[in-house]
């Protein structure tokens, strides 16, 4: 006998049905699926049913008698949240660089003067595979706390071979070992290291010739991704990068215009990668051509919240086509948050954004943006059933009632999960 749950009487069921197929876009983020007074029946850690309570007795009434009922009622509940961009494996912390950025140092003063990304690199580099492992741990279990069920994480705190390796694997032990699902990206082409930067070729030569093949081989990673900015990587080595992963099998992502245009969002478009990340100074042109090649826009407000920097424009990226999504950005140096809900509310109060598609945002598009939506990102018979129970009476209150976290329960894979800290 397989074991079965039944989420009953909910105030809301957002089920975000539907969009499976294709990622949500323009007037479709908006549309939400509610079931009022809904019911969901679990089994064997897939969804069997969504519907009303007397529906669900009335067809599967074996299978709600065996059942374990959890009670909903006054409550709200999603999908469970997707994370699709984060630096989840990391060491160290960098309070230091946020007191320097407070008394006027920018962003990039701080990396280039050998701060930054390059501080993180120091740190991870000398840390073990067990203290990574740990640390990110803790980290995931502070996720499932604001309802979160699925992360993507990303390398590029190794900058060599060896702990680039370290990393990955230490995301793979995770995806194994803990509930949440860990879904990962290499991101060798994070920074070019402190002693090469007057010569990065050599450094893009051993990302393309040495790393990407063998985190192939080992089959540790899904995407691969670049930093496509001045300073960091330019578009023809961002290209290149991007094309050798390609050819090994691995899906692009770039962080595009993140502190000027750069052309990153062209790129994007040009390359047919999954995704653009960041965006917050991409062209109308790279925003209109991410929208006719069907490249997801993954925006990171807490980025620009914590470098009290111009948001991207997320209106003008929804209206012109582009599929959106929220993601925190969670790193030790521009976004050390690991609170979706409260990027959820940056979306709403400072990107324009409403309710309804910053829910889609973080659930069924954030699937679509690490390839998993035939799998998770709604509430859906056949789909894995992952859910988040919040607090509230309406999916409105999530916005309304901002800063705060609604999360009652969490559902991974069927079972309640114990998500005190």
């Amino acid at each position: 006998m397989g074991s079965s749950l039944l989420i009953k009487n909910a105030s809301q069921v957002v089920t975000m049905a539907g969009h499976t197929e294709a990622s949500a876009k323009q007037d479709v983020m908006r549309e939400l699926t509610i079931l009022e007074n809904g019911s969901i029946l679990i089994k064997d850690g897939i969804i069997k049913a969504v519907g009303k309570q007397k529906e669900l007795e009335h067809l599967y009434k074996n299978d709600m008698a065996e059942a374990e009922v959890l009670d909903a009622t006054g409550k709200t509940v999603t999908p469970g949240l997707i994370d699709p961009h984060t630096h989840l494996v990391h060491a160290g912390t960098r309070e230091n660089e946020y007191a320097m950025r407070l008394n006027g140092k920018s962003y990039m003063d701080i990396m280039n003067a050998g701060g930054g990304i390059h501080a993180t690199t120091r740190a991870t580099q000398e840390a073990d595979f067990d203290q990574l492992y740990d640390e990110s741990k803790q980290r995931l279990d502070t996720f499932f706390q604001y309802g979160v069920t699925t992360v993507e994480a990303k390398s590029g705190y190794g900058l060599s071979l060896e702990h680039e390796l370290k990393q990955l694997e230490v995301a793979a032990k995770l995806d194994e070992d803990h509930a949440m699902d860990v879904v990962s990206t290499f991101m060798g082409a994070h920074a070019v290291p402190v002693d090469e930067r007057d010569n990065p070729e050599p450094f893009v030569s051993r990302v393309i010739e040495e790393m990407i093949p063998e985190v192939a081989r080992r089959k540790l990673a899904h995407f691969n991704d670049v930093f496509c900015e001045r300073g960091v990587f330019t578009p023809e080595q961002s290209r290149r990068i991007l094309e050798a992963g390609k050819k090994y099998g691995l899906i692009p992502k770039i962080h595009a215009d993140e502190i000027e245009p750069y052309g990153g969002a062209e790129l994007a478009a040009e390359i047919g990668a999954i995704s653009a990340e960041h965006l917050l100074k991409a062209s109308d042109k790279g925003i209109q051509q991410m929208a006719e090649n069907d490249v997801m826009g993954v925006l990171l407000p807490g980025t620009a919240f914590f470098l009290m920097a111009e948001y991207a424009d997320a209106r003008k990226m929804i209206d012109s086509g582009v599929a959106v999504t929220l993601s925190t950005d969670a790193n030790p140096g521009s976004s050390p948050t690991l609170s979706l809900p409260f990027i959820m509310n940056l979306g709403c109060l400072k990107m324009g954004m409403t309710p309804e598609e910053v829910l889609t945002a973080t659930t069924i598009n954030a699937a679509h943006a690490i390839n998993r939506a035939d799998v998770i990102g709604s509430l859906e018979a056949g789909k894995q059933a992952d859910v988040a129970i919040f607090n509230v009476p309406n999916y409105l209150m999530l916005s309304y009632h901002y800063g705060m976290n609604h999360i009652g329960g969490v559902i991974k894979k069927g079972k309640l999960l114990n998500i005190k800290s």
